[in-house]
């Protein structure tokens, strides 16, 4: 679409305000993270384990900072900007280390800062403020919009529901769908109706039996205080991509809608939030996309493209920092890595890295540093060698949450148990093409699909002295290293 008039006026907006935090961040240097993710992935508790091992001391190795001695101490301060919500720091970390429950799911933008008092390698001592911004992986899902018409994105939506997988979960709408004529006078119980069959079809698409990951606009599916608001009450409709809306119609109603949800929705996520990051991680549920099969990866796929699509990325310079903020360094993590033996670890990451390589280059063009990485922030298991006749098969011990089941044997929650999760494909392209060996949840049964990964507890701490325990992890350090690391040099 044509770079528009509003288009100029959000662009004079964000170099307004990122002329005003340069001013800020040159007497107090400050990096402002962004955690994001798809559903499930994770971001609470990496954040969490995040705070809790730097504040409270841990196992960072590869941390270079922290394992050097040079990070005197981290604090938390208060929240820097008063209308975001707080991250609920204390509550989460008291659900993982005393309930053994995870932490909900993100649903909205939060925001906690750190400061960080550390010597540089040359002796001198400084502090580093981290503000970690907390937002849902679908909110960044929607920035595309602001570049689609509502025809656009209605032909786009449709393409998709109507292939397999989503095709089943989307019959309801897809027959309310055949009822509409979009030229006829605008009708709300029809919208109504559409809204709602349509949020069914992409809540189901999330479901774990698919794990789609490309369902925008993402308040549908965490619509907060705009639940029920006309800016949330659309739908797609089967309308000509260049074809004009008839004044009056359900069609024009629609159109009307969608615009109002960039307007109350998505400019302002971006304006205020998204455009302002120095640095990203984006945290990727992969073995969901292995449970459901390879339709799933390739959803996944290309929602991490799209994710790093929206990203204002490359060099940061001084007239970058001035004027139009750059993200210059993207870390893609798949976590979960402790539901996996050590051994599959490498094989994980490179999964991850074959479903966003065509992004990355694109990325690394400009100038971005980007990495992959397999972690666990929170490690829920330990591994083990568990004998199987003569052999001995490299396998994890975890208490599965209560509810869970395997091999026809239902989890109580508290008895922990050893399982063998099988190994991942030496080449990532045999979980992408579909091939005969490999089925997931979309196409065969819980007990007879090639990977069913459990659900485990947190782990129980043990407390040595008085000393408060640490959580353990995979790789978070390096995570970290990734992502601040030359900040403390």
């Amino acid at each position: 679409m044509a770079f528009s008039f509003q288009d100029m006026v959000e662009e004079a907006r964000l170099s307004a305000r990122a002329l005003l935090d340069y001013g800020e961040h040159f007497f107090n240097p400050t990096v402002r993270l962004g955690v994001t993710g798809l559903s499930r992935a994770g971001k609470t508790v990496f954040i969490t384990a995040l705070i809790h091992a730097l504040t409270r001391g841990g196992r960072f190795p590869v941390f270079e900072a922290f394992a050097s001695g040079r990070i005197a101490r981290a604090k938390l301060a208060p929240q820097p900007d008063d209308a975001v919500p707080r991250f609920d720091y204390e509550n989460h970390l008291r659900a993982l280390t005393e309930d053994r429950h995870w932490p909900n799911s993100t649903v909205d933008i939060s925001e906690l800062r750190l400061v960080i008092d550390y010597q540089r390698q040359n002796g001198a001592d400084r502090n580093l403020t981290l503000d970690i911004v907390d937002y849902p992986g679908e909110w960044l899902l929607d920035l595309p919009l602001l570049q689609k018409s509502y025809e656009q994105w209605s032909a786009e939506s449709l393409a998709l529901s109507r292939a397999a997988p989503r095709a089943h979960p989307a019959a309801d709408w897809h027959a309310h769908l055949a009822t509409l004529e979009p030229e006829a006078a605008e009708d709300e119980q029809a919208t109504l109706t559409s809204a709602r069959l349509f949020t069914e079809y992409l809540r189901a698409c999330r479901d774990e039996r698919f794990a789609m990951s490309l369902l925008p606009p993402g308040r549908f599916l965490m619509p907060g205080s705009l639940a029920g608001s006309p800016a949330l009450t659309f739908a797609p409709l089967d309308v000509p991509t260049g074809g004009q809306a008839p004044e009056g119609s359900l069609w024009a109603m629609m159109v009307r809608r969608y615009e109002a949800y960039k307007d109350v929705v998505v400019r302002p996520f971006f304006r205020d939030h998204f455009a302002r990051l120095d640095r990203q991680i984006v945290l990727a549920d992969a073995l969901a996309a292995f449970n459901s099969g390879p339709e799933a990866l390739h959803d996944l796929e290309a929602a991490l493209a799209g994710i790093l699509d929206c990203f204002r990325i490359g060099r940061s310079t001084f007239i970058s920092s001035l004027f139009r903020p750059r993200i210059d360094r993207i870390l893609f993590a798949a976590t979960k890595a402790d539901h996996l033996h050590h051994s599959s670890h490498d094989r994980l990451e490179a999964v991850l890295r074959r479903a966003v390589s065509r992004a990355v280059a694109r990325a690394e063009s400009t100038g971005a540093e980007v990495d992959v990485v397999a972690l666990a922030a929170v490690r829920a298991t330990r591994e083990a060698q568990v004998a199987r006749g003569r052999d001995r098969l490299p396998s994890i011990l975890g208490t599965p949450t209560a509810g869970e089941s395997a091999n026809g044997e239902l989890f109580d929650g508290s008895t922990e148990v050893a399982t063998f999760p099988g190994d991942l494909p030496a080449d990532p392209e045999a979980l992408f093409n579909g091939a005969e060996s490999f089925r997931g949840l979309s196409t065969a049964a819980a007990e007879t699909s090639d990977f069913r990964f459990l659900r485990f507890r947190p782990p129980k701490l043990e407390r040595e002295g008085a000393e408060e325990p640490t959580l353990p992890h995979i790789r978070l350090d390096r995570a970290l290293q990734f992502l601040i690391g030359d900040r403390l040099e």
